[in-house]
């Protein structure tokens, strides 16, 4: 099975992952951006999220499997590889694995290492949603809010909604496997797996995903890594400060 993705722009492959919950559409702006400067960005949707199939199984391995099967059948080799929180730790995970498809990695907010299970009010928000009752996106974002007060986070995960026939609503993500196997999301990468190559770590100042004990686990994993901090930005840094995050991403790349 393929993942569905969106591609941008010729050139040089620069392959992004969205975070749990999100999509690739999640990255359209700055995806244009990137394309604009000589890549062909693609925007891939892992399983169970956007417009990808629905799995029973979900784990870091499988979104690694997927990714190699993706990259295999566009002929892409050499890429860039970005990932955002979930998909940071797919494409460290596929950097360890597959070092000679990665030319360059960047990681966004999230460490190698293990995190507790932090999605389960979220997840709760999205299953109370009663799509029998439920006529617009604003309806939802109404009930959402009595499980998820931040604004922000409640646009970005009311971008799963669409209309799945006339006058019904529904969500693009395989919410019950999610809720599921929820705890798969916060897998440490392996003890002793290293990638050598060039690796760009960045983190929100207002984020506590990475944090100073992360720095020596980082190092270990990915000694030629650098961390930059994006200033007034949190978890979602590349939507909360764009213009810091692209020229952080530009200056590694060149």
């Amino acid at each position: 099975m393929e993942l569905y993705s969106n591609i941008l722009g010729e050139g040089k492959p620069f392959v992004i992952l969205h975070g749990f919950l999100g999509m690739g559409d999640n990255w359209k702006t700055l995806g244009q951006q990137f394309s604009e400067n000589g890549y062909e960005v693609h925007l891939v949707d892992q399983r169970n999220h956007g417009r990808s199939f629905h799995d029973e199984q979900f784990s870091y391995e499988d979104m690694t499997e997927d990714l190699k099967k993706y990259l295999e059948s566009h002929n892409l080799e050499n890429i860039v590889l970005l990932g955002h929180s979930m998909g940071g730790k797919t494409a460290m995970l596929f950097a360890v694995q597959y070092p000679e498809l990665v030319s360059k990695l960047i990681v966004v907010d999230i460490s190698p290492r293990f995190y507790p299970i932090h999605h389960d009010t979220i997840l709760n928000g999205l299953i109370s949603l009663n799509f029998s009752e439920l006529k617009s996106r604003g309806e939802a974002d109404k009930q959402l809010a009595d499980y998820v007060p931040d604004f922000g986070t409640r646009q970005f995960l009311l971008k799963n909604l669409y209309w799945k026939e006339k006058g019904q609503l529904a969500l693009r993500m395989n919410l019950d496997v999610l809720k599921e196997q929820v705890g798969e999301v916060g897998e440490a990468l392996p003890l002793h797996e290293t990638f050598l190559g060039d690796t760009l770590f960045m983190r929100g100042d207002k984020s506590e995903y990475i944090g100073y004990q992360d720095e020596g686990i980082i190092k270990n994993h990915f000694p030629n890594s650098k961390l930059v901090t994006i200033a007034n930005a949190g978890h979602w840094l590349h939507a909360e400060n764009p213009t810091d995050f692209y020229n952080e991403v530009m200056v590694f790349l060149n």
